[in-house]
């Protein structure tokens, strides 16, 4: 064990939320020995006996969902009117990707051949690393953890230092479900000592989930062995509202996009394309969302907007806002209004920003925060272009109520998922996956399974 503590810092008050000590070289290597070992006996488990206990450590986490969500409070700020919905989204998940495993992990048949039997087999990887963050602490854990289990491999995972609560809560439930143990271990670890574990021959495959640094980080603590990685690492994500849109509705689902959770999310929404026709009415209404918010302590259930992170983060949105303004953007919500909006505080208020441009960073660089800025544009074409214009392929959202000009859309805008009409949400049934700088891999639906997971041909001679 090491000596070292790892501080949890609540962005509500500023104080000391939880301590841990970090494990050393000795508890990580002991911990990578009981996965490897625990992996040999449930890999030869069946899989309804998979789902049986995965499906019990299910209930027993959602049985735990009010403290469950205050802790998700106190750890990263989000409102407690909000937190009980990751809980909501990590069974939907769960269950979706535990009923997925039967089809998803079946034997593919290579058809008749007179003489012989020929198929291909799904084999669990070993021991699986699950790198998780803070911003949604659950939601980015389950689709690695949970279908890395159903597919017959161990997990260790590492949860980020401001959310260790929640690696805790995903041992009570495993154990509680009786899985075998050593089966699943959570770590808190530093930096340093989870880049050693990568590179030291003890995980067959890591699922990291953060920044693009980080990205970077892992992809070369990888490459010292022949594993795979799995990078979803962030979006600077855009919304086209055409001409033909529900103006309300795009208003309402946009704005929720780009302020829930503080603008804390790898797909939510941070800038916006609207046509001239309906420019100035998107405009208005957006703003008129941005004051309708309640910025304050997260504890509050009439609160609607926590504070952000960490005052660091913060600042940085910060930065974004006034380097754009200093370039002739202007900012259209009163911060003013905004009593608990404090330089100095992780506390930000929401912002509108228009007259905006791609030399501004708040529209090309990763904000992760409570802002958005609107451009107008003239036609789909100008929309295209503009949403491609970024390091980052995530996602992207088109409003309109025409479906055959949204799928025309979709084809050339270059990102892992394409919206119509809806934005910010994970359907478990489909593909989780980025391009470009958003990262590398897939999570979720049946394909998910195929990363963790390596085939084994069978070609067995029946009649000689």
């Amino acid at each position: 064990m090491s000596n070292t503590l790892l501080k949890c810092i609540t962005p509500i008050d500023g104080s000391v939320y939880v301590e841990r000590q970090l494990a050393g070289a000795v508890e990580v290597e002991t911990a990578a020995q009981r996965a490897r070992s625990a992996q040999l006996e449930w890999s030869a488990a069946p899989i309804a006996e998979r789902q049986r206990l995965l499906g019990a450590a299910v209930d027993a986490f959602v049985a735990d969902t009010r403290p469950i969500a205050e802790e998700i409070t106190r750890q990263m700020g989000r409102p407690i009117a909000h937190s009980p919905f990751e809980v909501a989204g990590f069974e939907e998940r769960a269950r979706y990707m535990i009923d997925a495993a039967p089809a998803a992990l079946a034997d593919l048949d290579a058809g008749p051949k007179e003489g012989f039997s020929r198929f291909v087999r799904r084999r669990p990887l070993g021991v699986v690393l699950v790198m998780a963050p803070w911003n949604y602490p659950y939601l980015t854990a389950v689709n690695s953890v949970v279908p890395a289990l159903m597919a017959g491999n161990a997990v260790l995972l590492k949860h980020s230092a401001q959310t260790p609560l929640c690696a805790e809560r995903f041992g009570a439930a495993f154990a509680a479900a009786g899985l075998p143990e050593g089966l699943f271990q959570h770590l808190h670890l530093a930096h340093d000592t989870a880049l050693g574990l990568i590179g030291s021959g003890d995980v067959d495959f890591v699922a990291f989930t953060g920044s693009v640094p980080g990205g970077h980080a892992v992809q070369q603590a990888a490459a010292r062995q022949f594993i795979g990685t799995g990078l979803e690492l962030g979006g600077k994500d855009p919304a086209y509202v055409r001409a033909d849109a529900d103006v309300d509705h795009a208003i309402a689902n946009v704005m929720d996009g780009v302020f829930f959770n503080a603008g804390q999310s790898c797909c939510g929404v941070e800038r916006i394309y609207v046509h001239a026709q309906v420019h100035d009415a998107f405009v208005a209404g957006a703003v008129e969302a941005a004051r309708a918010l309640r910025l304050g302590d997260p504890l509050d259930p009439a609160t609607t907007l926590g504070p952000m992170v960490r005052t660091s983060a913060a600042d940085w949105v910060r930065a974004h806002i006034d380097e754009a303004v200093s370039r002739g953007a202007r900012a259209l919500v009163d911060t003013a209004q905004f009593a608990a909006d404090e330089p100095g505080t992780p506390y930000l208020a929401p912002q509108i920003l228009v007259d905006v441009d791609h030399s501004m960073r708040v529209m090309y660089e990763e904000t992760f925060g409570p802002v958005a800025g609107i451009m107008k544009v003239e036609s789909d074409d100008q929309a295209i272009r503009l949403m491609n214009d970024s390091p980052f392929g995530l996602t992207a959202s088109i409003w309109t109520r025409d479906a055959q000009a949204a799928l025309a859309i979709g084809e050339r805008i270059a990102t892992g998922t394409c919206f119509m009409n809806r934005c910010d949400y994970l359907d478990p049934a489909l593909a989780w996956t980025g391009v470009k700088d958003s990262g590398r891999g897939c999570t979720l639906s049946r394909i998910g399974y195929e990363q963790l997971t390596r085939p084994k041909s069978y070609h067995l001679r029946t009649r000689w």
